[in-house]
């Protein structure tokens, strides 16, 4: 009876232990991303930009709360800035590039959990990185009716989004979110991009553009 009675409480011990490691490793926060493409469009406008555009996007993570690795990253951010050989979301035929953006307030320790945790949440785009940056990695999101107000500014890196307007954004009446969002464990509603671009170094490229149907605005959870 001794020997059950130890086995059950061992077995307690481990799953209270668990359940507190599952808990200590949850990490939420806001989420932005926009591209040089439109991922709020009708099947025949995206078809027709295949490879012509979207080949470009800025991606932006701000935490609340979490740790990642056993590194508290409360409160930080970093950005992920992406140049594709294709469009975004579609079959790949080389290697995307990329650069990373920390959060300058990050000690050297969390500097290299963010890096990781973007290259995590952004898979085989972010696996070619050609550089890291340090720099301050501001992101808010405004009150607005259809929740999709925000803006990210980071080293170089800049989004500024509003609500789509299914009046006045719309183009062919069959509008959809036809790009999915290219970070991991993300709910996100579709934005327009009222401005967007990269003016930084590490990619051998800058791009900068307006008024386009080509964001993402929500949050993440990652257990």
């Amino acid at each position: 009876m001794l020997h059950k009675m130890t086995f059950a409480v061992a077995s307690l011990v481990l799953l209270h232990s668990a359940t507190a490691a599952t808990e200590t490793a949850r990490i939420t926060g806001q989420y932005i991303e926009a591209r040089t493409c439109d991922v709020w469009t009708g099947p025949c406008f995206a078809n027709a930009d295949f490879n012509l555009s979207g080949k470009n996007a800025v991606m932006a993570w701000k935490i609340d709360t979490g740790s990642f690795e056993g590194v508290s990253l409360d409160g930080l951010g970093m950005v992920a800035v992406i140049s594709a050989s294709d469009t975004l979301g579609l079959t790949q035929t080389g290697p995307a590039r990329s650069v990373i953006i920390v959060d300058d307030k990050a000690t050297p320790s969390q500097r290299q959990a963010l890096v990781r945790l973007a290259q995590k949440q952004g898979g085989h785009y972010l696996k070619n990185v050609q550089a890291v940056r340090y720099a301050p990695v501001a992101m808010s999101v405004c009150e607005c009716k259809g929740g999709s107000c925000a803006e990210v500014k980071a080293g170089g890196a800049h989004i500024k989004t509003r609500c789509i307007d299914a009046h006045h954004d719309k183009a062919c009446g069959n509008e959809t979110a036809f790009y999915p969002p290219l970070a991991r464990n993300v709910s996100v509603r579709p934005a327009a991009a009222v401005e967007t671009g990269f003016q930084g170094t590490g990619l051998r490229e800058t791009w900068r553009e307006f008024d386009r149907r080509g964001a993402y605005v929500g949050s993440f959870e990652i257990r």
